[in-house]
């Protein structure tokens, strides 16, 4: 079976940033900080929408080894981000202050619009905007080195930008002697993403990268930050999450997403309410109608998504609650996902559609794009003795029709981000 765990131990993973950050800056770190990637399990495109959200961190992570400097500088190395073994170097005080290019805004301000003119663009965007926007927070952040590697494939839909921010954030706030709760970790990176990188996400990467549980997919209410742990033990069903990478790589920064967005934006002001989120489903008919005639059917086909996928969040953890546990009952609320995503929000790819008939007809119980879309990953709830058959199903599939080769591993509800040495 090709979906080995290929971060290895803990300890391994701790060792290897030592190792690495003492190759590249000749001394020895004073530590190694982990933040998870994250699989979405069902609720997407609800989190900027004030809605439900149903995540967990996986067993892939980025890990951030760090040391403090006496100066004021910032040295960032990535050796698996970006181009790969290149260092980025920036003194802080060129990120804030008086006369700044760069926006000096209140970090507990409401406005999200990005940076005219970051500091450092491209994958080093996400480690600076982290140490300004901590920087504009008044947390005390000090020179640092930090030595960046992950495990978490870049482009697959599996949140590789909030792990990056959320390791860079606990590093940074390790090595200058501060310390940063899980709710302040997650919103302060999410806005690094929105204001310096430029990225119009929701609170769900972070979120999930921040507060993963060992065994637990999350359940967040993403208007009041709410985060309540689900029980996720597919192996007591003989069962697991398969992760299909479709390895066709996406960048929400130059994607449909932030359209999607300005739709959802635009329907809500229309209606009247805060948020799609304050839709009911019983309403849904009525509001179809009134948004057609009203702004256009696309605008009304992306209001009918958010509204079923919040009545899908709600259903499957009833499901997960209900004994026993109908592995059928979830893949079949996975499938109206995709379907929606497909369809009324139109950010799926041929690849991962493709992904997701062939593994339900293979013996999945259920499949969906997860993620943003627009190529990524798709997941696939499988037992554990049709997992061989899925996987040769989607990969001759792909094949067939000239796709790259997809790349398969199971998502492993794990920790959130926190110090591994």
């Amino acid at each position: 079976m090709a979906v080995s765990r290929q971060t290895g131990s803990a300890v391994d993973d701790a060792r290897r940033g030592f190792a690495g950050f003492h190759a590249v800056f000749g001394v020895e770190p004073a530590g190694v900080w982990a933040a998870p990637g994250r699989v979405n399990v069902i609720g997407e495109h609800t989190d900027y929408n004030d809605g439900f959200v149903l995540p967990m961190a996986i067993d892939r992570a980025c890990y951030a080894a760090a040391a403090p400097r006496a100066d004021r500088v910032l040295r960032v190395h990535g050796a698996q981000i970006g181009e790969g073994g290149e260092t980025i170097e920036i003194p802080l005080d060129a990120l804030v202050g008086p006369g700044s290019a760069h926006d000096t805004r209140d970090a507990s301000s409401s406005d999200m619009s990005p940076l005219a003119d970051p500091a450092v663009s491209g994958w080093a965007a996400y480690p600076v905007g982290v140490a300004w926007i901590l920087q504009q927070a008044g947390f005390p952040v000090g020179g640092a080195d930090l030595y960046l590697t992950s495990t978490v494939p870049v482009g697959a839909g599996l949140s590789s930008s909030a792990a990056l921010e959320c390791a860079t954030a606990l590093a940074l706030a390790g090595v200058s002697g501060f310390e940063l709760t899980t709710a302040e970790l997650a919103r302060h990176t999410q806005r690094a993403e929105n204001i310096y990188a430029g990225v119009p996400c929701g609170p769900l990467d972070q979120m999930s990268s921040a507060f993963g549980q060992d065994g637990s997919v999350l359940f967040i209410d993403t208007r009041g930050g709410e985060v309540r742990p689900q029980p996720f033990d597919l192996a007591a069903h003989d069962a697991l999450l398969l992760v299909i990478d479709t390895r066709v790589s996406h960048a929400h920064g130059d994607s449909g997403y932030a359209d999607r967005r300005a739709a959802c934006e635009r329907a809500a002001a229309f209606l009247g309410v805060k948020a799609l989120r304050d839709i009911p489903a019983e309403a849904l008919p009525e509001t179809f109608a009134k948004v057609v005639v009203g702004l256009d059917e696309t605008t009304a086909r992306r209001v009918r998504h958010v509204v079923t996928e919040n009545a899908r969040v709600e259903q499957f953890v009833a499901i997960l609650h209900a004994e026993p546990v109908s592995l059928p009952r979830l893949g079949h609320r996975m499938m109206q996902s995709h379907a929606s995503l497909r369809d009324d929000y139109e950010v799926s790819a041929p690849e991962l559609d493709l992904a997701v008939a062939t593994a339900v007809a293979a013996g999945a119980h259920g499949a969906r794009m997860t993620g943003g879309g627009f190529g990524g990953s798709a997941i696939a709830l499988v037992d554990r003795d049709q997992l061989d058959a899925v996987q040769d199903a989607v990969r001759a599939a792909f094949a067939e029709n000239s796709y790259t080769e997809p790349q398969f591993f199971p998502a492993v509800a794990s920790a959130g981000a926190r110090r591994i040495a």
